[in-house]
């Protein structure tokens, strides 16, 4: 018997692997999540994870298209965080995705995944978000159960005083404020 070949019992294995890395509530989520994904109709390969950066409690859906982080850098997570405080909102209510580590996200498959209500494209346009209709900034477009909000960049919101009062305007009627 040389050390490539060593044969353990099996109760030696059970002690050296005692304690799990995933439990039974992450096991029972993922059949969940993959049950869901089977009835869901989207097309979705069963494997396909959305990176996201939130917890969607309120089902509304933020993209962004930045190459300069995971998720959205921090300069502009901070303004964003700023923007759902005056709407009484946090980042666990939303679902924050960018488009740059999803290349093959589309408002289909985002939207169903998500089972979003309102949807917010920063710097993606419409149709570049697979949308079958083009519209310009600021304007609120209702269209397969989904609220669509096109907007600049956060980068650019937060360094002008005009823009961010459009998307105040916006803001105010989509969540009654």
């Amino acid at each position: 018997m040389d050390l490539n070949n060593i044969k353990l019992p099996g109760s030696v294995i059970a002690g050296l692997y005692s304690s799990t890395l995933v439990g039974p509530s992450e096991i029972a989520e993922e059949k969940k999540l993959k049950k869901g994904l089977e009835n869901s109709g989207t097309g979705l390969n069963i494997e396909t994870r959305w990176k996201s950066l939130g917890d969607n409690k309120k089902n509304i859906l933020v993209v962004v298209n930045s190459t300069d982080a995971v998720h959205i850098p921090d300069n502009e997570l901070s303004f964003l965080t700023g923007i759902l405080g005056a709407c009484k909102l946090t980042i666990a209510d939303v679902a924050i995705v960018n488009t740059k580590n999803n290349v093959a996200a589309s408002y289909k498959d985002l939207t169903s995944f998500f089972n979003s209500k309102i949807v917010f494209l920063f710097n993606v346009e419409p149709a570049t978000f697979g949308l079958p209709m083009s519209f310009p900034h600021y304007q609120i477009q209702a269209f397969a159960g989904n609220s669509f909000l096109y907007c600049p960049s956060l980068k650019e919101l937060e360094n002008d005083k005009v823009e961010k009062t459009k998307l105040w305007l916006c803001l105010k009627r989509l969540f009654n404020l």
